[in-house]
């Protein structure tokens, strides 16, 4: 029988969404966007539309309104209770009545309700949210409007499941996306990419800081929309000042001039790395990481687990020697590969080597949890300090409790988050960062994971700068008073947002200054951004709500939330900026119809893409079956079950007969990438012992290298490294930034072996592989 497409009901009754239309207008590092969701109702009653959607944690939403009728329905704020109260009480008075509010377990859920739509009535709702862009690695500005909301697994214990579970799913929405994106910037604007058919850019201006593009028609919301936008100059700091509200009257959130500015932090010279440490990698291996990177992506690509697997063999080979590691996973349990966090050899490189490839996204559920708990536990390593890194698809129900458990613990460690494929929860991934003191990267679509992990490993591996201040330099009679909680950990040239209100008297011809100042050890440094008191004008007071949400944030994260005097505050600050949080919401109420219920109104919730594990493939270069194919996976859509065997690598194919292909590595089958399997086989020093597997890879014959000493003398472990580090800057440069770490380490271990050869041997190495590498690679 054929599933019809919209809701998954007994009745197999319509859906009353009909359509999505977005407006952005991105100035510079923010978005401010303008939803309208098309309602109509072809049952022949009343119903109630209920539609839950995903929303990026940071997002601050405000002006909610509904059209009905040619008639405009604007929404006040109110606390959540009460508006809550109010919509019951309207419905039950047969008016009309709209609801929008975050969800109590997630801010980065939504719930826009709209109550007692008559048959036949067309209805459109709209709202607004503004938020601060990512900068990708690349330097990409990133805007996403998030579609995907996987189910949220709920632990053992939990009171009630997450809201998630009881959205119906479709193989296909039968709602439609229109997409339109308004940028500004004071920089060139570049190019802009998506991961979705995009009308061409159409330039605004003849200096090219001004552009407009959109999505192609009948796009179906079914996956995240994603723009990367490109700037030139992305990193140079910046302040604005956006002017406030007179209505609102001078000394208010609203009436006061606001200023968000821009920092990116300057180290004096490139920081040294710490060889010190404790590395902890937390990794996801419930049944939703069998999925692969991107559920709406025709070509088959890895699964999330693979990503990570791929991801933990560059970890391992990037640490620095003399540091300590271990590794965990979890599901509905969780386990390590050690007892306890071990050092750094050769010996336990290898052994983690081989415990890594038994990994597999098959331990149930996502309670993450007690693992944290379990690590935290553990006393740290004295002398080395605590970096955790967390590898999740964030499909978690108990996300507060999880951040609060790494806030307790923030003193003793930094928190690296990493959100994989779509749906990851952007309060979990950023709320833990935040909560440490680290970073947070999502890593969707097509995007690997590699470079943006890497990225981080070498922020922490960076020193940890202390005693962050911050002071102005403003005119007599003006004073700036932070509005957002000031940096408690900064990295080099990674942007720092501040916010702070301008209160006093204002001289918009005059300029204004303001310092970071910290300390690298004994090193005292300031950075610092001068910046025009001019005010501009917004009719969306943009800036004024991002640092509302900012002030929000700190007091829904403090250990005094719960407290009646923190939340009236939250509801004083909500309401003034009209922008929901976790006590406020939107209520419209439509007291033109006039329409007594006969009975309950009929609920019918709006349905999202189907979560589901597609058929995967796994199909390396070190495991095809006779004839080239792959072995498909089938059933659950979890991985084949495989296994190293005396340097071979086992798995079972759908016939049930046995195949078996050769891997030379230690204990690691990476994929088809040459530049992996290279990797694979580089010591935990940086060196790369002579091995017969490792001249196929340089593209050479047996032997060859050895044949080719440029001197008889020179011994064969560092001609090796030479070669191997040549062969990834000539033919892996576009992916230098996820080797870069593990090759520092063989240059500094090239530097204390090769002695005064080393140019000569560079120069072989290069004839050899028949390529050209800069000496200064070497330090020549």
């Amino acid at each position: 029988m054929e599933r019809p497409c919209g809701l998954l009901t007994v009745k197999n009754t319509p859906v009353p969404l009909k359509s999505i239309s977005v407006e952005i207008e991105v100035k510079g590092f923010v978005a401010d966007v303008c939803a309208s969701l098309e309602y109509k109702n072809e049952e022949a009653e009343p119903v109630e539309a209920v539609f839950v959607f995903p929303m990026d944690s940071d997002a601050a939403v405000y002006n909610f309104q509904a059209m009905v009728d040619g008639k405009a329905i604007v929404a006040v704020i109110k606390e959540k209770e009460k508006a809550k109260d109010d919509y019951d009480d309207a419905i039950s008075s047969g008016h009309q009545a709209f609801l929008l509010e975050e969800n109590s377990s997630s801010s980065d859920i939504f719930t826009c309700t709209v109550g007692n739509l008559p048959p036949g009535q067309s209805a459109s709702v709209s709202f607004s949210f503004v938020q601060e862009l990512a900068i990708e690695a690349d330097g990409a500005v990133r805007f996403v409007l998030p579609a995907v909301l996987n189910p949220r697994y709920t632990p053992t214990g939990a009171q009630s499941p997450s809201v998630t579970q009881e959205i119906p799913r479709v193989q296909q929405v039968p709602y439609t996306l229109a997409l339109t994106a308004q940028i500004q910037s004071v920089h060139t604007i570049s190019r802009v990419q998506s991961n979705c058919g995009l009308t061409a850019l159409q330039y605004l201006n003849e200096n090219n800081t001004a552009a407009k593009i959109s999505l192609a028609d009948g796009h179906r919301f079914d996956k995240d929309v994603e723009l990367l936008i490109y700037y030139q100059d992305v990193h140079t700091p910046n302040a604005l000042v956006e002017a406030g509200f007179e209505s609102t009257g001078q000394g208010t959130l609203m009436g006061d001039p606001t200023v968000m500015v821009n920092i990116y932090p300057s180290f004096p010279e490139k920081p040294s790395l710490f060889s010190a440490g404790e590395f902890i990698f937390l990794m996801d291996r419930s049944g939703s990481m069998a999925c692969q990177m991107s559920e709406n992506y025709s070509d088959v690509g890895p699964t999330r687990i693979q990503s990570a697997k791929e991801t933990l063999l560059l970890l391992l080979k990037s640490l620095p020697l003399g540091c300590y590691f271990n590794i965990y996973g979890f599901g509905s349990t969780f386990n390590s590969f050690f007892p306890e966090s071990i050092e750094y050899t050769q010996q336990s490189m290898k052994t983690a080597l081989k415990k890594l490839e038994g990994i597999d996204a098959d331990m149930g559920g996502t309670e993450i949890l007690q693992p944290l708990s379990a690590i935290y536990s553990r006393p740290c390593k004295a002398g080395h300090p605590r970096q955790l890194f967390v590898f999740t698809d964030g499909e978690v129900s108990n996300t507060k409790m999880v951040i609060d458990e790494v806030r307790k613990n923030a003193h003793s460690h930094r928190c690296f988050a990493f959100g994989i494929g779509e749906g990851a929860s952007t309060q979990l991934i950023k709320g833990i960062a935040k909560a440490a003191s680290g970073n947070a990267e999502f890593i969707t679509g097509k995007e690997r994971m590699q470079p943006k992990v890497l990225q981080s490993l070498k922020f922490a591996l960076q020193p940890a700068a202390s005693g962050l201040s911050i002071d102005w330099e403003l005119p007599a009679g003006l004073e700036a008073v932070l509005l957002s909680q000031p940096p408690t950990v900064i990295f080099n040239g990674q942007r720092s947002i501040i916010y702070a209100q301008l209160k006093g008297k204002l001289d918009p011809s005059l300029e204004g200054a303001m310092f970071l100042k910290y300390s690298l050890g004994e090193e005292h440094v300031q950075n610092s951004i001068r910046f025009k008191l001019q005010p501009g004008k917004s009719v969306r007071s943009t800036i004024h709500r991002l640092a509302a949400k900012k002030m929000i944030e700190a007091l829904e994260s403090g250990s005094e939330r719960d407290a009646k005097d923190t939340k009236e505050r939250i509801v004083q600050i909500s309401t003034q900026a009209n922008i929901v949080s976790s006590q406020t919401a939107f209520i419209a109420i439509n007291k033109d119809l006039n329409q007594p219920l006969q009975g309950p109104l009929v609920r019918r919730n709006v349905p999202l893409s189907m979560y589901r594990v597609r058929q995967v493939r796994m199909c390396a270069a070190v495991t095809r079956m006779p004839g080239g194919s792959c072995a498909p996976v089938v059933g659950s859509g979890s991985m084949l079950p495989f296994r190293m065997k005396s340097g071979r690598l086992a798995f079972q194919g759908v016939s049930g007969a046995m195949f078996e292909a050769t891997c030379e590595a230690d204990s690691f089958c990476p994929g088809e990438s040459p530049a992996l399997k290279l990797i694979a086989l580089q010591n935990a020093d940086g060196s790369w012992s002579p091995d017969s597997s490792l001249e196929p890879l340089l593209g050479l014959k047996p032997q060859q290298s050895s044949q080719c000493l440029p001197r008889q003398d020179i011994d064969l472990t560092v001609w090796t490294t030479i070669l191997a580090v040549i062969w990834l800057h000539a033919f892996s440069a576009d992916t230098k930034d996820e080797w870069e770490l593990l090759v520092n380490k063989s240059l500094s271990w090239i530097k204390a072996k090769a002695g005064s050869n080393l140019g000569e041997c560079i120069k072989a190495g290069s004839d050899l592989l028949k390529c050209t590498v800069d000496p200064r690679v070497f330090g020549l």
